[in-house]
């Protein structure tokens, strides 16, 4: 057992969310109990989850995509009632942690993509609200494109859309979770000779294709649940807390 305080307070140091400039409320959301036992991890705040969390026993959730942000809960009404209503009926308490969980050099979405994608001579790539929140890479050998997807998709569990307008062989790939596709730009002026990120716009298309570059988008669910998983160990061994992942993929 553990203090909900300390839990969040070694939280909010670990992933400098008083550093990072964000849309998303980083921290704890909404206070429950004050004692933590066990804690559920999941990619996105919702009813889903938090009914999910409460059968399970949780008394805490760690969530990349928190409820609070920069443009929501000005009412509770309607969706936000309903979520924040399951999770005080259930006396379970929530924390979010957005940009501070894809861009951690240890346990963040990207680092952890890039690890299991076995990518080597890593740097930080991808600026974001005035931040470097990916990494980009080498493989250590060259790879065709066909095989790249094919290893992401085992790695990752997921179907990837591709656009084939780079070089038949890969060498140089960036990382960017989620909705990354704002650092495309920066990928192709790099030179860099694939981009993987969770999903893109409309726009992308023609960008990649005049930039002569390759783009993956591997699934913005499925690229983000490698930050949550990574805290769950670390907490675990630091606070004796029982801990479980909760997987519910997203259809978009």
């Amino acid at each position: 057992m553990a203090e909900l305080k300390k839990i969040v307070d070694f939280l909010d140091k670990e992933l400098k969310i008083a550093e990072i400039e964000d849309t998303g409320n980083n921290g704890l959301q909404v206070k429950g109990k004050q004692d933590v036992k066990k804690i559920a991890f999941a990619v996105d705040g919702c009813v889903e989850i938090f009914n999910k969390a409460a059968e399970l026993g949780a008394d805490m959730i760690i969530v990349h995509h928190g409820i609070s942000w920069a443009d929501s809960l000005k009412y509770i009404t309607g969706l936000n009632y309903k979520r924040i209503k399951t999770l005080i009926k259930n006396d379970i308490s929530l924390c979010g942690y957005h940009l501070p969980l894809d861009m951690h050099p240890e346990y963040g979405n990207n680092i952890q993509l890039a690890r299991l994608l076995d990518i080597g001579e890593l740097s930080e790539f991808g600026v974001y609200n005035k931040a470097m929140i990916g990494f980009k890479g080498m493989l250590k050998n060259e790879t065709s494109l066909d095989d790249l997807k094919r290893i992401v998709e085992e790695k990752l569990n997921t179907k990837c859309t591709v656009l084939n307008f780079g070089r038949d062989k890969i060498k140089s790939i960036g990382i960017i979770s989620g909705g990354g596709g704002s650092t495309l730009c920066e990928a192709i002026e790099l030179g860099l000779d694939c981009l993987i990120i969770g999903e893109g716009e409309h726009h992308l298309h023609h960008e990649a294709k005049e930039g002569k570059i390759n783009l993956i988008l591997a699934g913005h669910y499925e690229t983000e649940t490698w930050g949550v998983k990574a805290l769950m160990p670390l907490l675990k061994e630091k606070f004796g807390v029982e801990t479980v992942f909760i997987d519910v993929p997203t259809l978009i």
